[in-house]
């Protein structure tokens, strides 16, 4: 690009000459271009992107005229006419989706949505294509939307060549300047750019776009997210002055050796690189060896340098660093990396895949807030400004291409494009796109050829061109098991066990002894694991000692970061998040398309924050020292020291606060650990409750990503045995009262039923055994997983419909015996439920005993009793795990305090909703009003807490989260046992040592009124 006439396109661009919209309606096809399998006409080659430049450029961001058409009628082209009259048009803000502005926006069927369906509504699919599969052919209603923007060069721009930019539009463009065509352009994550300044005028230039929602590119992109049409990233004019950078390349490699960085930068033209902090000033091709500061996801040093041609000058930001996959491990700077990463897809609630540089950076800061190191840009590559933030904030990534058939799969892969050689122009298209694009960022450290698309040539074909362009990075892809085209070994949702196998090299071999002795050679990552789906995911701990075992299996990445819920309102105005079927799709996956770690407001939900806590790069952990308690300490990162942090401790008991202070910890290398005393607790003649000590790794200092005092990592360890809980001694003697009850201390029993109705002489009701909870979607399951799914086999059995039977209320001397058999309708299988109740003055004891009867082939979801409490006790507070919900397999983030909140918030509001805001490791609760009064609840052994203003019945059936209206009663768990959560809705169940299977049982609660 330094002369007047723009460079040669690439092949694969089946470049055509500039023509007119006349000349080109004479242009004989048998397809018409939307459906041919070339990625498009007349685009310039791909070069590498940089943000800022002294080569003027315009943003053409901003409102534009717009016009949908329900098909792709190719004839009308009038509208690229300069003198187009298009003031009856609608406005249409650019970049963003037109199925979610304005009067073309079709608002959720679900809660009484009435706006008409124009064109492009949102649809979700997981796998299937949303139309018929006969490629590169797409259906006659193919929504289509006429874009056009007016604009004027500002006074200084001059004359000479200029690029016209386009970082994203789904899924096929075609694009005039002053009305010559310049061409079009498949492949929607992807940047296109078109030689525009021999059209352009001062004053009055006209751009215009035509997009279709489907193409043959719809093939290529069948990605699990919604499908939304648009001009969704930025559009942009370029200056592009004689002698200005048409293409470079930064490699700067990292000798972990000797420190020494290598610098060499490609450049066309030729011109000086500057990096005034190395004293280098190079011309470009030259290289250079310097002692450097590397770049690391924990240490992301960047040197600031500069290219300089005779036509244009660019900031540069430096990174040293290798990456090679050596010894059978995937290495940086000569080091085995451990992933703990997350997938992730541009997604905004009201914007779609149009993000801004805030929600970018927000995004981030709460990955780098939470541990979180690593990003797979599932499945295509990200807008360029989130590359370059990960490059400054420090995290590995994984740049994938915009490429997925997985809808192929349902019909045998036949007719798969990636073994069509057809095909193979636009998916090398895509591939160089990619890399070029990419090719400076120093966090990248994997390319990978795409996701889920089985195996064919053209795969082959990618990763050959992407070997010879950057041999300084290795390739990923988990579509084929041979992994005959990658540098690591990958794989998607492999369980526990099998994870273990592979860790040891002793996975199932392949058929090809060849194939298997290269592959078994290979470092492991799980590019998606732990779905986090809803109440989950769980198994995390257990994921993450097995990557921490085996060096081979280095981490992987959760699926995914966000909840796809696009935000609707209901026709009384209350807000949701719509997902799969809430906008009168014919074909659906419902919401599948919900399964993240932060909540569609990026509120983070409770996988988060255990994803944190499994995953932090410092162990606390409680050891034996005699008699002076002692904490180990150990360094989890790769490369960083622990200079960084500071490390307090601080000791309660029962929850209150009797004394903190700071530990000393040695300058620890990564792998090293430490054994620290702790101080002796402060002798208090009253504290004779449960003592604990919490210690912190916090941020010694501000960083680029959190404020100092960030906690980091945290440990909890006993500063002395726990006191054993003492049944109170049974006082009061049951006696009948007036109107058919039982009166045992301050509780008031019907007669008939044994049922407790007040306690103090406050209403309740219950408490009774309970054994169903709103199931999950890691209960659902997925109907594809192996084994049976947890919810169908309840429902199935009838949990969710139990029947209660009293076959006893009987009083002794000092107690109250209530026999019950439990069971649902059609089996002989029964819980027999013994209640015992005793007390003393203002305390009511009840011990139960369950006892299974008959056959039971599934876990129980929950085992506990609920009862039902006035709604004006709505401040929980409680001594246990928290202040988040936890369950069996969730709970490492649970911390062992006194806890308050209201009970509203006790709830987490999952896009579907279902089980959740459990509490565990309770030692005692209560719920009380403004005033103070209220209920105490203890238990022996600890529980899990729950309360909520609706029952399970109604959460079980609730779709979204406005059909829950608060009840003027407290729904109120107190579980012996909860089943676990498993990560099923996509990948493994509950693993053993966490479900819950009927069994005997023996629990006790002591109740008592407060104020």
């Amino acid at each position: 690009m330094t002369g007047i006439s723009p460079p040669a396109p690439q092949p694969a661009s089946s470049a055509e000459p500039v023509r007119t919209t006349d000349q080109m309606d004479s242009a004989p096809h048998s397809l018409p271009y939307y459906e041919d399998r070339s990625p498009g006409s007349g685009a310039l080659p791909p070069r590498a992107w940089y943000a800022r430049s002294d080569a003027a450029r315009i943003s053409l961001d901003g409102t534009w005229r717009f016009r949908l058409s329900p098909c792709a009628t190719t004839e009308d082209e009038a509208f690229a006419r300069p003198d187009f009259d298009d003031t009856e048009w609608e406005e249409l803000r650019v970049p963003g989706h037109w199925p979610l502005q304005g009067r073309f926006a079709t608002e959720g069927s679900y809660g009484g949505g009435d706006r008409p369906q124009l064109g492009g509504a949102p649809a979700y699919t997981n796998t299937a294509y949303p139309f018929p599969v006969d490629p590169p052919r797409v259906p006659d209603e193919n929504p289509t939307g006429d874009h056009r923007r007016r604009f004027d060069l500002p006074e200084e721009w001059g004359e000479g060549p200029a690029v016209l930019h386009f970082g994203g539009v789904e899924s096929c463009a075609r694009v005039w300047l002053n009305g010559v065509e310049l061409g079009h352009f498949k492949g929607s994550r992807l940047p296109h750019e078109f030689e525009a300044g021999h059209l352009l005028r001062p004053r009055g230039n006209v751009l215009a776009v035509r997009v279709h929602q489907w193409s043959s590119g719809s093939y290529l992109e069948d990605q699990d997210q919604w499908w939304l049409p648009g001009i969704f990233r930025n559009v942009s004019l370029h200056r592009r002055p004689e002698g200005s950078v048409a293409d470079h390349f930064v490699h700067a490699g990292f000798d972990h050796v000797t420190g020494h960085g290598t610098l060499r930068v490609e450049c066309e033209p030729a011109g000086r690189v500057t990096v005034p902090a190395l004293g280098l000033d190079l011309a470009t091709g030259e290289r250079a060896t310097v002692p450097v500061r590397p770049w690391t996801a924990e240490e992301p040093h960047l040197y600031d340098g500069e290219l300089v041609t005779p036509g244009e000058r660019i900031p540069l930001r430096i990174g040293f660093r290798t990456v090679r996959v050596e010894e059978g491990l995937l290495k940086v700077n000569g080091r085995r990396i451990l992933l703990r990463g997350v997938n992730r897809h541009e997604f905004h609630p009201c914007s779609g895949r149009t993000l801004g540089p805030e929600t970018m950076r927000r995004d981030l800061l709460l990955m780098k807030q939470h541990n979180i190191n690593a990003v797979r840009t599932s499945h295509y590559p990200p807008h360029p400004a989130f590359l370059d933030l990960c490059d400054e904030l420090g995290l590995w990534v994984i740049d994938e291409c915009d490429l997925e058939t997985h809808g192929f799969g349902r019909q045998g892969w036949r007719d798969n494009p990636v073994d069509d050689p057809r095909w193979e122009p636009a998916l090398l298209d895509r591939a160089r796109r990619m890399v070029e694009r990419d090719k400076n960022h120093p966090g990248i450290v994997l390319w990978s050829l795409g996701n889920e698309c089985g195996t064919g040539r053209g795969l082959s074909a990618m990763a050959a061109w992407m070997r010879e362009r950057d041999p300084s990075r290795p390739l990923h892809y988990e579509g084929d098991p041979s992994c005959a085209d990658t540098d690591v070994y990958s794989r998607m949702y492999a369980d526990h066990a099998e994870v273990e196998r592979i860790g040891r090299r002793a996975e199932a071999p392949l058929s090809d002894p060849e194939l298997d002795a290269r592959r078994r050679a290979l470092p492991f990552l799980l590019c998606e694991y732990a779905h986090a789906m809803g109440n989950g995911p769980g198994g995390l701990s257990e994921y993450q000692r097995l990557f921490e075992r085996h060096e081979r299996c280095q981490g992987g990445f959760v699926w995914e970061w966000i909840d796809h819920g696009l935000r609707q309102r209901t026709a009384d105005g209350a807000v949701f998040h719509a997902y799969g079927g809430d906008f009168g799709e014919e074909l659906h996956d419902g919401n599948f398309v919900c399964d993240g770690l932060v909540l569609p407001d990026r509120v983070p939900s409770p996988g988060l924050l255990e994803f944190k806590k499994v995953i932090e790069p410092v162990r606390i952990e409680a050891v034996s020292g005699g008699a002076a308690q002692a904490v180990r300490i150990t360094n989890l990162h790769d490369f960083a020291g622990l200079g960084h942090l500071e490390f307090r401790y601080a000791h309660e008991v029962d929850g209150g606060p009797r004394g903190h202070g700071w530990l000393d910890v040695p300058p620890l290398a990564p792998g090293e650990s430490a054994v620290l005393e702790l101080p002796t607790p402060p002798d208090e003649p009253d504290d004779d409750g449960e003592a604990i000590w919490t210690v912190q790794a916090v941020l010694d200092k501000d960083t680029a990503w959190a404020p100092a005092g960030h906690e980091v990592a945290w440990g909890q360890l006993p500063a002395a045995p726990r006191p054993a809980a003492t049944p109170p001694a049974a006082t009061a003697t049951p006696r009948r009262g007036e109107g058919n009850v039982i009166v045992l201390g301050p509780g008031t029993f019907d007669a008939a039923t044994g049922t407790l109705g007040y306690l103090d002489g406050v209403r309740l009701g219950g408490p009774r055994l309970d054994v169903w909870r709103a199931p999950t979607d890691n209960d659902e399951a997925a109907p594809w997983q192996p084994g049976p799914r947890p919810a169908t086999e309840w429902r199935r059995l009838g949990l969710h419909r139990m029947r209660h039977r009293v076959d006893a209320v009987e009083t002794g001397p000092d107690a109250l015996v209530v026999r019950t058999r439990v069971a649902p309708a059609g089996t002989s299988s029964a819980l027999r439920t013994v209640y015992h109740w005793t007390a003393q003055p203002g305390l009511l004891r009840l011990e139960l005993s369950v006892d299974p009867e008959g056959d039971w082939p599934v876990p129980l979801p929950r085992l506990g009793v609920r009862m039902r409490l006035c709604g004006s006790l709505g401040l929980a507070t409680w001594f246990g795990g928290g202040p988040g919900e936890g369950y069996p397999d969730t709970r490492a983030a649970a911390r062992i305090s006194r806890w308050s909140m209201p009970v509203d918030a006790l709830q987490t509001p999952y896009v579907r909703p279902q089980e959740n805001g459990a509490r565990p490791g309770v030692r005692w609760a209560e719920l009380t009003r403004t005033d103070g009064s209220g209920l105490r609840i203890e238990g022996d052994p600890d529980f899990f807490f729950a309360a909520r203003r609706w029952p399970a019945e109604e959460l079980t059936a609730a779709r979204h989260t406005t059909d829950l209206r608060p009840g003027e009663d407290l729904w109120v768990h107190l579980d012996h046992a909860q089943h676990g959560i498993g990560s099923q809705s996509c990948g493994p169940g509950v693993l053993p040592q966490h479900r819950l299977a009927a069994a005997p049982a023996r629990f006790s609660f002591v109740f008592s009124s407060l104020g």
